[in-house]
């Protein structure tokens, strides 16, 4: 998927440099791996290298398919030229300082307040608990203790003027929706942590869950700029662009990012969807398709490919067959009367049909080759 994220690498870049963007917020995954590909490095290194470019500052957290430590290697390298690496417990209470009013961090105050950014991220509890002082080893107390962190930074830092906080955490944030493509946090929901924990700041930026949504005005989540299964078909991928002013105002405006192809789940007879009309705006999509056919058809990968080529795919769900036995399959081989019966046991096993009469004929043909071959020998 390469090409397709250089492509939404593109539209980011355009946007900053339309909509004048200050900073640009990543609250992970930035990788889908500990260890990734040296081809993912460095189109990561582009894209970091392009924002700052076009005039934006990167902050950056790291997620649960992240090595923390790899992604933050040269944090302090890299602040130099614009790009804030978050990854460690012992930076959550360090914010990245923006005057407002100015877009460069080194451009000093304005008198009219700083906007800090402090970054949460993926916390693993077993790991962290003991570090962060918390209660319990579980997803809710660690990051409660994180928030308990930056809540006394912010509250030591207003005492010197104005302060915005805001957050990227990235975690699973209770009245969030969920996709396939997410690794789970934990078992059992345990791994949701309410929204009251991100009450009192500006913004709240989160990352994990795929899907772009607001869980509260100021507390949403970007989701993957990328659909990474089908369960994210509907999704609209995209940003938030956040607008923050002197005095806490904010303004949320969202963005799109267009997907190089579209999603298509399909569902019905083989010849439903090779004759029917509307499906052809699917031909050219990445296509998840269920064959609804009380047999399986033969040949149902290579017949659907031939109209829908991207069709990466392809299940079988049988609408209107009989009934088969509960019998298990070991007893009905026994039951077999021949070796044909066999042979076209396993193939109605397989392939949840009768064998049909060409069939039956090869496998006859194939029995008797044996036959001779074993008599001669």
């Amino acid at each position: 998927m390469l090409d397709a994220q250089r492509n939404f690498v593109d539209q980011l870049v355009a946007l900053v440099e339309s909509a004048s963007v200050d900073v640009v917020l990543i609250a992970g995954d930035v990788y889908d791996r500990a260890l990734p590909g040296l081809d993912v490095v460095k189109l990561l290194d582009e894209a970091l290298v392009r924002i700052t470019q076009a005039g934006a500052a990167v902050v950056l957290t790291s997620g649960n398919h992240d090595s923390a430590i790899r992604l933050g290697f040269a944090s302090r390298l890299l602040e130099r030229g614009g790009v804030h690496l978050r990854t460690h417990v012992e930076e959550l209470d360090v914010p990245v300082l923006f005057p407002l009013g100015v877009n460069d961090p080194k451009e000093g105050s304005t008198g009219l307040g700083h906007v800090a950014i402090y970054g949460i991220p993926y916390l693993e509890p077993r790991l962290v608990a003991e570090r962060l002082g918390a209660e319990n080893a579980t997803h809710f107390d660690v990051t409660q203790a994180a928030v308990e962190r930056i809540r006394k930074d912010v509250q030591k830092r207003q005492e010197s003027g104005p302060v915005y906080p805001v957050v990227l955490a990235h975690t699973f944030a209770s009245g969030g929706v969920t996709s396939e493509s997410e690794r789970d946090l934990s078992i059992g929901g345990l791994g949701a942590v309410p929204l009251d924990l991100f009450e009192g700041f500006a913004y709240t930026a989160l990352g994990h869950l795929h899907g772009r949504q607001e869980l509260a005005p100021h507390v949403r989540y970007s989701g993957s700029p990328l659909a990474y299964s089908f369960s994210e078909a509907k999704h609209h991928k995209g940003a938030w662009l956040v607008d923050l002013n002197a005095g806490g105002a904010v303004a949320v405006e969202e963005v799109l990012w267009e997907a190089p192809k579209a999603l298509a789940t399909l569902r019905g007879t083989l010849e439903e969807l090779l004759e029917s009309d509307e499906h052809a705006w699917a031909e050219n999509a990445y296509c998840q398709i269920t064959l609804t056919d009380a047999q399986r058809p033969a040949q149902a990968m290579d017949r659907v490919r031939a109209r829908f080529p991207e069709t990466l795919v392809l299940s079988f769900d049988p609408q209107g067959a009989q009934a088969r036995t509960s019998t298990s399959y070991s007893n009905r081989l026994a039951a077999a009367e021949d070796d044909l019966g066999v042979c076209c046991g396993f193939l109605e096993h397989v392939r949840g049909r009768d064998a049909n009469e060409a069939e039956e004929a090869a496998l006859r043909d194939a029995l008797e080759a044996v036959r001779l071959q074993e008599a001669a020998q």
